[in-house]
């Protein structure tokens, strides 16, 4: 079989659905996850580069919608007030067409091609397309405005100064936005950073490629390979290689990585495979480089980094936007519950003060995203001299290390409202996986030693409740079982996110917990 005929069976959808897979049947793992690989320390200074994250290019793109929407609205109720015309167009009027004259203008310059990274660093050559958006909407808004009243040339003299002031604007403000853009990018502040996989010839000719684009956003952090020297140069297009695989998953963790571009043939599938299986873990685009493939699918079956085809293999999850309303639904909620529950918080912490001897709250190191350490706060439910801040022994049924009031805010899950507070500092959401202790076992073997892929629970921010614990997946992990259909759970909510599917587990979560069984 030639190289032509294997790469005609590969099927992406069918090798993510593989890769998520493993975790469901808990394979062993090739190596422990829960044992983090050590980088060389080249690498690692390079990781120290890029631990502040970029600005969003789909962020600052919606941020430029809005402003430009919300200035030219000003401008026309300025210019309503120094240029009424006839005087025939109230102020409640004009607010209605300075309305739709934004609003118009935004759709004809999103259609006219304007709000794209390569469109916003051009200084003039798109500004003829943006006058023209500008013009066509006004006049559409012109029109509408003489249907509704009639047409007198007072009132068209009225839209000449708009139109002018708006011309100004847009001219103006398009050309400190290139000038911006372009100083940001030479400054790292908003770009796309990578990591190619793999070396050689594929991962040189991928790279001269990007390198000759000139709206090219793409920051290469550094190549990862498994292969040694004579197969796989440390240097690669001028770029090193950090170090393997298994130290890439570290590097990530300690860097801010947009995504990660495979740079394999498709003939390669048993390989790419492998790898996946190390990688999808990672809260990164993973995209398979499809440039020097001769296989060609349907051009709705690539995304494109520049001009290079790309197979999205898979997506980073809650993102751009959907971070940002995520993030508000947070913080809404979250406020609303302290508004609600401050009085029964206050009378816990005085029955904990009252009943044992200890601080009140009580602080534990936890895994958050993409693997961080955080501490998560919680009501004190043990004695203090009996605490394990590690969480390596679980709590267990009768367990003597627990106090009166610890046993009830236990079954009753109030000594997680604590968790709040982690909320609004941005450790935790209010809905996600559950965080786990650092050090937390299943019959001595750690979480990420029973599953493959537990760490993929981590792509996103954990939760003070998630999809699992409403599913009645609570409590003791004391064997086996219990942390797969955790993982799983978690997995499944991680794919299927939504803010609709937040507000249900919200809103279950108390009914839910009123089964306390595998509480303790």
């Amino acid at each position: 079989m030639n190289k032509l005929e294997k790469s005609d069976q590969f099927d992406v959808e069918a090798l993510r659905k593989q890769v998520s897979d493993i975790e469901v049947r808990g394979d062993t793992a090739q190596e422990k996850p829960s044992e983090p690989t050590e980088i060389n320390p080249y690498a690692r200074q390079i990781a120290e580069q890029f631990r502040d994250g970029p600005y969003s290019p789909v962020i600052i793109i919606g941020q430029l919608r809005l402003l430009e929407f919300l200035a030219l609205f000003a401008i026309a109720l300025i210019a309503h007030i120094f240029w009424p015309g006839d005087g025939g167009d109230s102020l409640l009027a004009r607010t209605g067409m300075a309305a739709i004259a934004s609003a118009l203008t935004v759709i004809a310059l999103q259609l006219a091609d304007t709000y794209t990274i390569p469109a916003l660093r051009a200084k003039l050559r798109l500004m003829p397309r943006i006058l023209a958006s500008w013009t066509i909407a006004l006049v559409l808004t012109a029109g509408l405005s003489a249907l509704v009243r009639g047409t007198t040339w007072a009132m068209f003299d009225a839209y000449i100064p708009w139109f002018v002031a708006g011309a100004l604007f847009l001219a103006a403000e398009r050309f400190l936005v290139a000038y911006g853009i372009r100083n940001w990018a030479r400054n790292g502040i908003m770009e796309r950073r990578a990591v190619i996989v793999g070396g050689g010839e594929p991962a040189k000719d991928l790279i001269r490629i990007l390198e000759q684009q000139d709206d090219n956003d793409i920051r290469i952090c550094g190549i990862f390979d498994d292969r040694g020297e004579k197969r796989s140069p440390i240097m690669v297009a001028g770029y090193p290689k950090l170090g393997t695989v298994a130290e890439l998953v570290e590097f990530v963790r300690l860097t801010r990585i947009d995504m990660l571009i495979i740079a394999l043939p498709l003939s390669a599938e048993a390989r790419i495979f492998d790898l996946l299986k190390k990688l999808w873990i990672l809260p990164v685009d993973i995209r398979l480089a499809a440039h020097a493939n001769r296989l060609r699918f349907r051009p709705r079956a690539y995304s494109h980094v520049g001009s290079v085809p790309m197979l999205d293999i898979f997506k980073k999850p809650i993102r751009d936007w959907d971070s940002v309303a995520k993030r508000g639904f947070d913080i809404f909620f979250t406020v609303i519950a302290l508004s609600l529950l401050w009085p029964l918080m206050l009378v816990t912490a005085v029955a904990i003060k009252a009943t044992s001897e200890g601080p009140v709250f009580f602080m534990q190191k936890r895994h958050g995203f993409n693997n961080e350490v955080i501490n998560v706060f919680k009501f004190r439910s043990m004695y203090t001299n009996m605490g394990d801040p590690t969480g390596k022994a679980a709590v267990t049924k009768g367990d003597p290390r627990v106090t009166r009031v610890g046993r009830f805010i236990r079954k009753t899950s109030i000594d997680e409202l604590p968790q709040l507070f982690n909320v609004l500092r941005g450790d935790l959401s209010l809905v996600g996986p559950r965080p786990h202790a650092v050090l937390a076992q299943a019959r001595d073997r750690a979480f990420g030693d029973v599953v493959e892929g537990y760490f993929a629970r981590h792509r996103v921010k954990p939760g003070v409740t998630g999809w699992a614990q409403i599913n009645g997946w609570r409590g003791e992990v004391d064997n086996d079982e219990k942390i797969k259909f955790r993982t799983a759970y978690d997995l499944y909510y991680i794919e299927n996110w939504s803010l609709w599917f937040d507000l249900k587990i919200l809103f279950l979560t108390p009914i839910r917990l009123l089964n306390t069984e595998n509480a303790y």
